[in-house]
């Protein structure tokens, strides 16, 4: 396992090239950013998802499905900051997580409810609620919090 500072450094790198671009960054790219070879790069990403955080890789392969908040690949919680539509939300609680990274900016979450298909949005800045249709929607999540990880994609 990789010292606390490289997966730290690691995670950081990830987060910040996914608000930037909207995707995650490939190991090799990871690997160029902390100046070590690409095979160190691999391991770094590999460490790292093996941490416990709710990440993942696609199955049998190097490429990065979801690292939380954001997920690499399209989901229907879609996020928009400032008119910009290219970040997907890895669940609907992560979906308000995201507003974190984006500090001092509205996001809007536009999703399908689940249960009936209807639109729903919600604006959140720095953690407050702005606006949300329909007025009063609220989450619930029917797994037991002592098993996520196993419920997790890919896991």
């Amino acid at each position: 396992m990789a010292d606390t500072a490289m997966l730290d450094r690691t995670y950081h790198f990830i987060t910040e090239t996914m608000v930037e671009r909207g995707v995650a960054p490939h190991y090799t790219e990871i690997a160029g950013a902390l100046s070590v070879p690409p095979e160190e790069g691999k391991k770094l990403l590999h460490d790292l998802m093996g941490t416990g955080i709710p990440a993942w890789l696609f199955p049998d392969t190097d490429y990065i499905a979801s690292f939380p908040p954001l997920n690499n690949l399209p989901t229907q919680y879609r996020i928009t900051v400032e008119g910009e539509q290219k970040w997907f939300a890895q669940c609907g609680f992560e979906a308000l997580a995201v507003c974190w990274l984006f500090p001092g900016k509205t996001i809007t979450v536009e999703a399908p409810c689940l249960d009936c298909g209807e639109p729903m949005r919600i604006q959140v800045k720095d953690g407050v609620i702005e606006s949300e249709e329909p007025a009063g929607i609220y989450g619930y999540i029917d797994i037991p919090p002592k098993d996520w990880r196993k419920n997790l994609p890919y896991s």
